[in-house]
């Protein structure tokens, strides 16, 4: 386990990020950022060619960062005991209600090539595409062949760190972090709306909308306009 902890540190320390995008994720909708990440072949050391590059590409979709709550975070599915102890602990320090962004992304892989040229060169052939398209959404990482993944989450979470600070003084200003008397945030409620919208289109499972109803301890509140909704939905 030690090892394998020292290969990840490894990774993230000789992660170089050599182009960000030139846009912050959006604070009101779906972020996509192209991504290359070039490496040295994990065979070069046994290999007379060092003349080659793995590139990698595809798409780091972000969706709308979403304000959310300890306690909101603490009753979510997916998350270990030691994360739930911890948004506790931010509970107790900051109180339960007090909100914050919770980012999502979904990584999806693209083409992988074997280049027969040093990564200086490849690195240089990219950007030279990018300035030629114009494309803002675009990073270049280089990282270690067998844990690029590794590089990619760094490469997320800077990409999150230069967003964050807008992102929150947007929604600020709209007023989508106030909370009510029961602290929930404004920005919850009008995705609650948007949810029960959403199901009388049926475009949504009912379960998504009970689920978000449950974290917020609010499906009591709603239950029968719940299974109104479905009964207009023609669900019930």
């Amino acid at each position: 386990m030690d090892d394998r902890n020292d290969e990840v540190e490894y990774a993230a320390s000789h992660t170089r990020i050599l182009r960000l995008p030139e846009q912050k994720l959006s604070t009101f909708g779906q972020t996509v950022i192209r991504y290359y990440v070039v490496t040295e072949p994990v065979y070069a050391d046994l290999s007379l060619n060092t003349m080659e590059t793995v590139l990698r590409q595809g798409r780091i979709i972000a969706e709308k960062p979403r304000i959310v709550t300890p306690y909101y975070l603490s009753r979510l599915e997916g998350f270990s005991l030691g994360a739930r102890m911890y948004f506790n602990k931010i509970s107790q320090v900051y109180g339960p209600s007090c909100p914050g962004l919770y980012y999502t992304y979904r990584n999806e892989p693209g083409e992988l090539s074997i280049i027969p040229e040093n990564i200086d060169f490849v690195v240089n052939r990219i950007n030279d595409y990018i300035e030629k398209n114009d494309d803002r959404l675009v990073a270049i990482i280089q990282g270690q062949d067998h844990l690029w993944d590794v590089s990619l989450m760094k490469f997320i979470y800077e990409i999150t760190q230069k967003s964050i600070y807008v992102n929150l003084t947007q929604l600020q200003s709209q007023g989508l972090m106030d909370v009510d008397a029961y602290g929930i945030p404004l920005d919850a409620k009008m995705r609650i709306e948007q949810l029960f919208k959403q199901l009388v289109l049926g475009k949504i499972d009912p379960a998504v909308l009970k689920k978000e109803l449950q974290y917020w301890d609010l499906f009591e509140d709603y239950q029968d306009r719940f299974f109104a909704t479905m009964n207009i939905a023609g669900i019930l």
